[in-house]
């Protein structure tokens, strides 16, 4: 079974989200929203399969990254989020909540050896579509 097929966002704490998305923009060239960045690009294999990738910072005081108090979060693609939790039960990985769907995927996170928090994303139905 393919697991994780690439990186869908890195997000970390920062004392001022906002002065830290202003400084990335101005001296790195990021497009920033309040939410941080997206950097999109398309699928090696099939160029008319379109993905993402998220940066973002956030508050100190986040609670999103719970239970890890570990300031970042990696966010992970994958394929087939169900059968790869279920794999992971088998495994005695810590599962952290329940699989949450939204009509841009589903979600679910986990914790690793070490106690970093880590978020697997199912993206739902990719963009196709000629270059542009």
């Amino acid at each position: 079974m393919k697991k994780v097929t690439g990186i869908g966002g890195v997000f970390f704490k920062s004392d001022n989200p906002k002065a830290m998305n202003e400084w990335y923009a101005k001296n790195l060239g990021f497009p920033v929203s309040a939410y941080g960045t997206t950097f999109d690009w398309r699928h090696d294999d099939d160029p008319s399969k379109r993905g993402s990738t998220t940066w973002s910072a956030f508050p100190q005081d986040t609670k999103y990254f719970n239970p890890s108090e570990k300031p970042f979060m990696i966010n992970y693609r994958v394929e087939n989020l169900v059968a790869l939790i279920e794999e992971l039960k088998t495994e005695n990985v810590t599962i952290v909540d329940e699989i949450a769907e939204y009509d841009y995927g589903k979600f679910v996170h986990i914790l690793d050896p070490e106690g970093n928090i880590i978020e697997l994303w199912e993206p739902k139905d990719e963009e196709e579509g000629a270059a542009e």
